[in-house]
């Protein structure tokens, strides 16, 4: 929100809490919304050599070369945000408060995911090469460790000339982390003992295994800076996206808009959490740890 120009700013930080809490919705549905799971990642490995250079740009294209199952299987994050990327200019252009919001809050969680390394390969979770956890322990364990120290000031948004090319250069640039993310932390693990390796700590009522803070930040250490530049990249690129659509749509005078969300989209959303907490889970095809 504050990467974006005092055009866009006061909209936005009206409905920064809105924005936050809808921010983790596509997790909470990805197990049972059909067709959600495949949106939040890529497995570039699947598709061989230069893969990032082969793969069709436009959806279409890709179904036509690849099939849709197979692209559901193997995830369709860039093609994903692109096609919000769309979305979201069109509600700007219909000054439509509620889908505007609806869609930066989706859109910025799947821009997120593709900064992830481990969102860019079949190996998600170390399960190909017995590193099963080291997800969370990248994705939330670095982080909740040591964020604080981070710094998050990116300056303004910039206007993407390209944004389906931006979309796909970011998937590349996590898919060639990968091999650092999973390397170092096969190589600390050789080197620390199991009982070092791991920690038990309280989390409200229970006392969970995770990694131990020796390890965690041995391996930030060894990362040397690598989940504070993907995040830094994240939030930069989901200002630049919303700024981009909001330019794309003519500029449309967001004080002009309601403030905040309809009684309707308050309702759509208690449905919708609603709907979640009752449906019985449903398979989903990779990435289901």
């Amino acid at each position: 929100m504050f990467t974006l120009p005092p055009e866009m700013i006061g909209f936005y930080k009206a409905n920064i809490d809105y924005l936050t809490d809808n921010a983790t919705r596509p997790d909470s549905r990805r197990t049972v919304v059909p067709g959600e799971a495949p949106r939040h990642f890529l497995d570039v490995d699947v598709y061989g050599d230069s893969a990032l250079y082969k793969l069709p740009r436009s959806y279409p294209d890709a179904v036509a070369q690849l099939g849709e199952d197979s692209l559901l299987r193997h995830g369709i994050v860039p093609w994903q945000v692109a096609r919000m990327k769309g979305q979201l200019t069109a509600a700007f252009q219909a000054h439509d408060t509620d889908r505007i919001l609806h869609l930066s809050a989706d859109m910025g969680h799947y821009i997120a995911d593709a900064c992830v390394p481990l969102h860019t390969t079949h190996n998600y979770n170390g399960q190909l090469t017995g590193q099963r956890g080291i997800h969370a322990l990248w994705e939330s364990r670095l982080p909740e460790l040591l964020s604080s120290g981070y710094d998050f000031f990116t300056g303004p948004a910039p206007y993407l000339d390209r944004p389906t090319q931006t979309i796909w250069g970011a998937v590349g640039r996590s898919y060639a982390a990968v091999d650092s993310v999973l390397g170092f932390e096969r190589e600390l693990s050789r080197k620390m003992p199991e009982d070092r390796k791991y920690g038990f700590e309280q989390r409200g009522n229970l006392t969970v295994r995770t990694y131990s803070r020796d390890f965690a930040r041995e391996y930030h250490q060894r990362l040397n800076g690598q989940v504070e530049r993907q995040m830094r990249l994240a939030l930069r690129l989901v200002g630049a996206f919303w700024y981009t659509a909001w330019v794309d749509a003519g500029q449309p005078d967001l004080n002009a808009l309601p403030r905040t969300p309809s009684e309707k989209e308050q309702q759509r959303l208690a449905l919708e959490a609603k709907q979640a907490e009752q449906a019985l889970p449903t398979p989903i095809a990779g990435h289901e740890d």
